[in-house]
């Protein structure tokens, strides 16, 4: 299914989605618009608000406030992309300048405290404290895998479980929320609102752990950002860790000095070391695992196009190049 035909149930809500979020982005500052507008506008496929927006069809629930919640959930997410550049000292995101590299460091990091702030007052119009409470906890858990991942930076010792952890929490948290919250604010029951949860914990698994695949599989081009950029900033992702565990001595020696090192010099020598080690192949197997399991967790729905839509929202997540 193409991410056209995934959009297509929700499309009329999207078209709300997006006039909230510009709505929202205005300021008295005019630097605040330039830049909110600059990252939300620079082409990203939007996947966790239309995860709310398809959780919420999916139960009979579409609507304003279902367009609204998944407003803020963007808003979050961006903010995040701002952050995490910064601290990543990124330069390209998307096919283009990050923020920081436009603007530098300090309005990025400012403009990204603004709309973690709009987004909450966002989420306060929607009078539902689960809700509140589910993404406020959200947001302290994403924070925290952001410091463990930045903890951990050049050490070639991180485990394959704590990988998982620092994933979890940066990445596969918010597609959680969004599933989870979507369920919350339509009144699911609960059998149906931890499937949708467990749903979008399992699809932002997988979906970071391909993102890590491409760091040493894709190309600039396709995924708009440089390759080897994980290796650069001293990030131990998957794709490293077996190829430690599983490659020879030699590459194995190769990757942890990489690693130690930081910077593009070794991109060769590991990307041979990851290729021999058949990490590829292993990561895009534990990629696969975890897609099958978002996939059983849609069972209990009933069928509709929203759950097709879902259901191939995972093929979308773990075949995708970019």
């Amino acid at each position: 299914m193409s991410l056209d035909a995934i959009y297509a149930p929700v499309r009329d809500d999207f078209e709300r989605v997006n006039a909230q979020i510009h709505d929202q982005l205005n300021s008295r500052v005019p630097l605040v618009e330039h830049i909110g507008h600059y990252i939300v506008d620079s082409g990203g496929k939007r996947l966790r608000p239309l995860l709310v927006l398809l959780s919420a069809g999916a139960l009979g629930n579409g609507g304003q406030r279902q367009a609204t919640l998944a407003a803020v959930i963007e808003f979050l997410h961006t903010a995040t992309l701002l952050h995490d550049d910064v601290v990543d000292t990124s330069e390209l995101r998307r096919g283009r300048e990050t923020a920081n590299a436009r603007w530098g460091n300090a309005p990025s990091v400012l403009v990204g405290d603004f709309l973690y702030a709009r987004a909450f007052q966002m989420m306060v119009r929607l009078e539902n404290m689960r809700v509140m409470d589910l993404l406020s906890e959200a947001t302290g858990v994403i924070a925290e895998g952001e410091v463990l991942q930045l903890t951990n930076v050049r050490n070639p010792d991180l485990s394959e479980t704590d990988y998982r952890n620092v994933i979890h929490s940066k990445t596969a948290m918010l597609f959680q929320a969004a599933s989870h919250s979507a369920a919350v604010l339509a009144q699911a029951d609960g059998a149906t609102e931890t499937a949708l949860r467990d749903y979008g914990q399992h699809l932002g698994m997988a979906f970071q752990i391909v993102d890590d695949v491409l760091d040493y599989e894709g190309s600039t081009e396709t995924m708009g950002k440089n390759v080897g950029d994980d290796l650069a900033e001293g990030k131990t992702t998957l794709p490293l860790i077996h190829a430690m565990a599983k490659g020879t001595p030699e590459d194995a020696a190769t990757v942890r000095q990489a690693i130690r090192s930081g910077g593009p010099d070794q991109l060769g020598p590991v990307l041979a070391a990851v290729h021999n080690s058949g990490a590829i192949e292993y990561c895009r197997g534990r990629a696969a695992e975890e897609a099958e399991k978002a996939r059983q967790c849609l069972e209990t729905l009933p069928g509709s196009p929203h759950r097709q839509a879902l259901y191939h929202l995972v093929d979308l997540a773990v075949q995708r190049s970019d």
